[in-house]
């Protein structure tokens, strides 16, 4: 690794940086870390593109960390429905409260980890980009990069963070997180672009002729299955929903009530749709059943304003699947 390659991938990110609206452009003050914040956060295991609208309804609904720390924890939940991985909705509510507690956002990594829902790489981030500390934020596009420049097939935690460190310039390097990001999500891909890239003269695995050989491909573990029953309660013109319980998986989010889901194999014959849905651990499919009384504590939420429920991807896909069904009529 030459000392030149920080430059060149600083000057590449000038020319071709992403304008996202949780960023400030290369070379400009620090981006607001409540910004920062919240779009690591969104972005976790989502999409650039499905969070960009999301953020900036968030911000436009809260526009700072006290004002997140004040809402309720319902609207909160609502406005994150389907972005999915529910557990960041309840950790970003408890992290809003702590730092408005503590009056100000932790400046260090360090101190960034002590706060709820906030791993490595997050406070990294942050701490990188918000305060200008020389963090090394590693997620996977940077893993990717770090792996090829050094041809490395199973890279272990620490020493892509060393390398990182290794690399990155005192002065910048908030810019240099942000560029290696960008690097690995844009011209570093799974399937490299390598005449694209302003590195390729340091790239150990570029000089072999491999590059997409690494890093090495970790052998993904089958998904379990699982199968649950969802009651569909209809009663003019409404549907009952509830909301599920605080702990586990969707927790406090809005639902139709149902079954707990198991690993049987058997479905009801008298469904009125079905739906399958993927978790990041699992998958499922829910036979959806009409019911007569309300189930659990709930609402009638009229069906002509279900789209303001808040209802999280899987039960907004029963609720499609629902409507879309002859079945239903008949029932």
């Amino acid at each position: 690794m030459t000392a030149n390659a920080a430059k060149l991938l600083i000057e590449h990110y000038v020319d071709n940086f992403r304008r996202l609206p949780w960023r400030s452009p290369p070379g400009e003050p620090a981006a607001d870390p409540y910004h920062v914040w919240l779009s690591e956060v969104m972005l976790q295991q989502t999409t650039v593109a499905t969070v960009k609208p999301r953020f900036e309804r968030f911000v436009q609904r809260w526009p700072n960390v006290d004002a997140l720390a004040a809402a309720n924890d319902e609207d909160i939940l609502q406005e994150w429905a389907g972005l999915g991985y529910y557990a960041r909705a309840r950790n970003l509510i408890a992290c809003a409260r702590e730092i408005a507690r503590r009056g100000r956002f932790p400046t260090t990594a360090t101190q960034l980890r002590e706060l709820p829902g906030i791993g490595a790489y997050t406070s990294a981030a942050i701490a990188a980009i918000a305060f200008g500390e020389n963090a090394a934020a590693v997620d996977t596009n940077v893993a990717r990069v770090i792996a090829r420049l050094n041809r490395l097939k199973r890279p272990a935690p620490g020493e892509v963070e060393r390398l990182v460190l290794e690399m990155m310039p005192e002065d910048r390097p908030g810019d240099f997180v942000q560029a290696m990001m960008d690097l690995g999500a844009t011209v570093c891909r799974p399937k490299p672009r390598c005449p694209e890239c302003p590195l390729r003269g340091d790239c150990a695995a570029f000089a072999c002729g491999q590059a997409e050989n690494f890093p090495e491909r970790a052998v993904r573990a089958a998904r379990p299955h699982r199968q649950g029953i969802v009651y569909w309660i209809e009663r003019a013109g409404a549907v009952w929903l509830v909301r599920r319980p605080a702990r586990g998986l969707l927790g406090g989010m809005v639902a139709l009530p149902g079954s707990e889901w198991s690993d049987a194999k058997t479905l009801p014959v008298n469904a009125i749709a079905s739906v399958r849905h993927v978790f990041s651990h699992f998958t499922l499919d829910l036979a959806v059943v009409s019911h007569a009384e309300p189930e659990g504590e709930g609402w009638w939420q009229p069906l002509d304003a279900i789209g303001t429920a808040g209802l999280p991807t899987l039960y907004g896909k029963v609720v499609a699947a629902v409507l879309a069904s002859d079945s239903r009529l008949a029932a």
